[in-house]
């Protein structure tokens, strides 16, 4: 449930990049301005539980490094990029492609085998998000662009990244919190004198308490709890399997769109849920009776 819970999670991110930027604010203030209160929240969390996880062996500096400027800097630009080009549901489909990277990267540094059952449930998954998105449909209003596909490939490789690098960081005892806090902490700092901070006092204070919370929530539910849920998830399972289990953003944005924008799905659309959902469903029993 771990990964399938911050595939949902991601998938809401273009809910909030969206409202931002109609807001004024750029790719890179957008990024900034989650994941600056996101270290915080993270800060606070590790005092409350262990502050031994701020604890970090300077030889490992590289995982944390990596993971915070490709892992999460590189996905929040580039996907924000690829929103700002294509819809929605295309972004979240060209960014559901990063399994295809992580399980062959997988298979090369830690040795996890490529299985047909892999294969398999990663090409239904994918055919599902790719009916999601509507750009089988003649009419169905997608917005194409070169640049745009291009940032959504970038995202999904970043992505892969990440999962490589949580893996690793896994493998050496690092807890969850800890790799996600120095990872956000690395991202957030390279954004310091590129972000328009005029322009996030204006939007907040414009907002009052209610913008505040809603910087608070874009936190939580698009990078605290979603790559929390997915590192720890790491744990338990393969990062080859947890990307496959995550790929569902594409649903989850659609779902969100019918929600919030009263986006309604066609046939193709619903029919994709389906074979996505009934994709990741059979690939979590088939492990949960493996083990």
């Amino acid at each position: 449930m771990l990964p399938i819970l911050s595939g949902i999670m991601w998938g809401s991110g273009g809910i909030f990049v969206r409202v931002l930027t109609e807001l004024g604010m750029d790719g890179f203030t957008v990024a900034e301005s989650r994941l600056s209160v996101a270290v915080c929240v993270l800060a606070g969390m590790i005092c409350l539980y262990d502050r031994r996880m701020f604890c970090i062996r300077l030889k490992d500096i590289w995982i944390f490094a990596l993971g915070g400027f490709c892992g999460i800097l590189g996905v929040m630009l580039a996907y924000n990029a690829s929103i700002k080009e294509v819809t929605l549901s295309l972004a979240a489909v060209l960014l559901s492609m990063s399994p295809v990277f992580v399980l062959f990267f997988a298979a090369v540094l830690f040795g996890e085998k490529i299985t047909g059952k892999k294969l398999g449930c990663m090409v239904l998954a994918l055919a599902g998000c790719v009916l999601v998105s509507g750009v089988l449909e003649a009419g169905s209003g997608m917005k194409w662009s070169a640049a745009g596909i291009g940032f959504g490939i970038l995202a999904a490789f970043f992505y892969a990244m990440y999962s490589l690098v949580s893996k690793e960081s896994v493998r050496r005892g690092y807890h969850a919190f800890t790799m996600i806090f120095y990872c956000m902490l690395f991202s957030a700092a390279s954004l310091l004198p590129v972000t328009d901070w005029r322009c996030i006092y204006t939007v907040t204070a414009g907002g009052g308490a209610k913008m505040a919370l809603f910087m608070l929530v874009n936190a939580l539910v698009t990078s605290v709890l979603p790559y929390v849920f997915y590192t720890l998830a790491l744990n338990y399972m393969e990062a080859g399997k947890a990307s496959i289990l995550a790929a569902g953003e594409p649903v989850a944005a659609m779902v969100f769109g019918l929600l919030f924008f009263a986006e309604k799905p066609t046939v193709l659309a619903v029919t994709g849920l389906v074979l996505t959902t009934a994709a990741l469903a059979v690939f979590s029993k088939s492990e949960k009776e493996k083990v």
